[in-house]
């Protein structure tokens, strides 16, 4: 006798007379995870604490001068005093900058920078002219001090150049006249000690101590373009929400028009892309410096300069065409299965409409993950600024304790000082020696990590909700007779209630997956240029299976979390029937699952589509019509490039229930066809659209 052999993806479901939908009677699943999960949040709660007791933001925000002090900080001597002063800039021409990110001369916080030429032996001679020195002086100068006094003592700088602030630091005005450096105006400087030299010798010391001066030029330019426009991105923002809502709402009544449109729409909006690329393109043929490939221009701040090379339009032009025939060929071969589809998208839309309050719910996942980054972001910035001032001594001639570490309130009578009678302690970095500060990078690492498992628990209790309240409309005999009368809520509740633990254990699974990916990002920025073929082949491979076992993960996830909603069993069993149900019916599961995402994508597109064109005319003063009303920007994409990406977030946050919706729909319909035959006594509970789509009738009581 031949055993039975037992099916490759478990047994299919079986008919259960009693199974009315989510199961009410259920009890607490994955338990040891939400207690560590728990026990996790505490955790991240006393680093959190721990940081904001030792971190000091002000590091970030103010100058630091040589003593450690803030630079215009409030309430402290140093108010009026916003700005920082370099008493030699040619000093931050030292290698050692680049390493130490640290000029290796005096430093303190003046109120304005100096406007004029001045050595300190000319400024001696004349009362008027000393009394202007002494603001770029440290404390302790006096009048009967004479000027190898001051100077061996360190409490002025032996010349003073015209400067300029930027990012609260001065630096020298440098200029160009006839193709020479100048120092306001001059060619030459006296360096104090009665040496002439040319102004071009500042040019290192300015380049190295404004080593990210383009990068911050850029993103003052920005901040500036925010400052001009936030009213107006709000106003496009607004537009998209709008816009995604009214698709919504269209969806509901005629999903199946408005899926046709939104088709037609999508390749329309993309095919103007097309020509508005190539008239740029035609337009540029024969002006100077148009043919300039975007290898030979490189890196430029003014990003509008791209906009001026025919190769930017046409990589444009290429990379939007192949979309189109991407999108163009999935409709012609998926054209028939689209109409499966649409039953799918209107059935999901009628279960939206019983289950209004989902709409919104969205809102609450935004509000959580708000948080969740704002904790974050704000613990980050504590414990990267929770070290102690280090000093360290600097000097102009050779010295054995150069580098040193030291202590700037007892230095002068120090050993280290007597041997090198010319050397400073000034202040060098932010670190410290203390267990804090050994075990700092495993807290930022921590901290990482616990935003990682947060957020997702926040988008994993989402797609758990939305199953849950969907799927009690799936399986409502009666519509909505049968469904709780808060299903959102209810769902919600027993989420919390009894799957905590599932929630934190899909979750944590995720984190360490992308926690990974992370690590081989950083590992890859670390080793460029340094690494082979072989190890990059590698780094490369790695970061590619780890990808597709994130997107592998998410999908498994998703779909075990309806599972968890229906039946209340933990994260494991739920994962694996879900994983059995879809490989039971792999050709439904591409059919209809995936071409119905594809058309929700759709949708999001047209949304990011019509509202980014909008905003491309108006911030661009391509219509006469917006020319006296858009704002004046030094880089317009800045706006546009927020509206598009704010305004995909918003279309996502809207189709997302959707395409929950059609998720959960879709893994109940396939229960459904598992459990049930159609007879009297075992109805369908899909929809008469989905039943006519598929063939599949209920059949009516036999007359007696």
């Amino acid at each position: 006798m031949e055993l039975e052999e037992k099916p490759k993806y478990g047994e299919p479901r079986k008919y259960d007379p009693t199974f009315k939908g989510p199961i009410h009677n259920r009890g607490c699943t994955d338990i040891v995870c939400c207690i560590l999960f728990i026990l996790a949040i505490l955790g991240y709660v006393a680093v959190g604490i721990l940081a904001w007791s030792q971190g000091d933001p002000r590091k970030v925000i103010y100058p630091t001068d040589s003593r450690g002090q803030f630079c215009g900080q409030a309430g402290t001597p140093l108010e009026n005093k916003r700005l920082l002063f370099y008493f030699n800039i040619m000093k931050c021409a030292s290698p050692m900058v680049l390493l130490e990110f640290q000029c290796p001369t005096t430093q303190m916080c003046v109120e304005k920078c100096p406007d004029k030429f001045m050595t300190l032996i000319k400024a001696y001679t004349n009362k008027k002219d000393f009394d202007y020195y002494k603001n770029f002086c440290k404390e302790g100068l006096t009048n009967t001090m004479s000027v190898p006094e001051i100077l061996k003592a360190g409490l002025c700088p032996a010349m003073l150049t015209p400067s300029k602030p930027f990012t609260r630091r001065c630096f020298p005005a440098l200029g160009q006249k006839g193709g020479a450096i100048t120092v306001g105006n001059n060619s030459q400087f006296d360096d104090g000690t009665g040496t002439m030299r040319d102004a071009k010798d500042l040019v290192d010391g300015v380049k190295n101590a404004t080593v990210v001066i383009e990068a911050r030029q850029v993103v003052m330019k920005i901040f500036e373009d925010y400052t001009h426009s936030w009213y107006w991105i709000l106003i496009g923002l607004v537009i998209a929400m709008l816009t995604s809502l009214l698709f919504i709402v269209l969806l509901r009544f005629l999903a199946g028009i408005m899926v046709w449109v939104m088709i037609v729409m999508v390749i329309l909006v993309i095919g103007y892309g097309i020509f508005h690329c190539y008239m740029e393109y035609a337009a540029l043929k024969g002006e100077p410096g148009s043919d300039v490939t975007l290898q030979d221009l490189g890196f430029q701040t003014d990003f509008s300069v791209y906009l001026q090379i025919r190769q930017t339009w046409l990589a444009f032009m290429i990379i939007l065409a192949i979309v189109e025939v991407i999108i163009i060929l999935l409709l012609i071969f998926l054209r028939k299965r689209i109409l499966i589809a649409i039953a799918l998208i209107k059935e999901a839309s009628r279960a939206i409409a019983h289950v209004m309050s989902s709409l919104f719910y969205p809102l609450f996942t935004f509000f959580l993950l708000a948080m969740v980054i704002a904790y974050w972001a704000v613990t980050a910035v504590f414990l990267s600024t929770s070290n102690e001032p280090i000093y360290k001594v600097f000097n102009e001639t050779a010295c054995e304790h150069s580098r040193k570490t030291c202590d700037p309130a007892n230095f002068s009578t120090t050993s280290l000082k007597v041997d090198c009678p010319d050397s400073e302690c000034l202040f060098a970095f932010y670190g410290g020696e203390t267990v804090y500060h050994k075990y700092l990078i495993g807290l930022q690492f921590y901290n990482v990590f616990l935003f990682f498992w947060c957020a997702n628990f926040v988008t994993a209790l989402g797609q758990m909700t939305l199953a849950g309240a969907f799927a009690s409309y799936y399986w409502a005999f009666v519509k909505p007779d049968d469904m709780p009368a808060f299903p959102v809520f209810s769902a919600l509740g027993r989420s919390l209630r009894y799957h905590t633990g599932t929630l934190a254990f899909g979750s944590l699974i995720l984190s360490i997956v992308q926690i990974i990916r992370v690590l081989l990002e950083y590992l890859d920025h670390k080793l460029k240029g340094a690494h082979n073929k072989f190890t990059k082949f590698l780094l490369c491979c790695l970061k590619c299976c780890f990808w597709c076992l994130e997107k592998f993960i998410k999908f498994l996830n998703r779909n075990a979390y309806i599972m968890v909603a229906i039946y209340g069993k933990n994260f494991c069993t739920s994962a694996r029937d879900a994983f059995f149900l879809l490989m039971r019916n792999m050709i439904r599961v591409a059919v209809l699952d995936k071409v119905t995402d594809f058309l929700l994508f759709l949708g999001k597109l047209l949304v990011v589509g019509l509202v980014g064109i909008f905003a491309f005319f108006f911030f661009s003063g391509r219509v006469k019509a917006f020319e006296d009303t858009a704002p004046n920007l030094h880089y317009y994409w800045v706006p546009i490039l927020t509206v598009v990406v704010g305004s995909y977030l918003i279309a996502h946050g809207f189709f997302s229930v959707y395409a929950m919706c059609v998720d959960t729909l879709f893994l109940c319909f396939l229960e459904d066809l598992e459990r049930n035959d159609g007879s009297p006594e075992r109805p369908f509970l899909m929809p008469e659209s989905l039943r006519k789509v598929l063939n599949k009738k209920n059949k009516t009581q036999p007359a007696e």
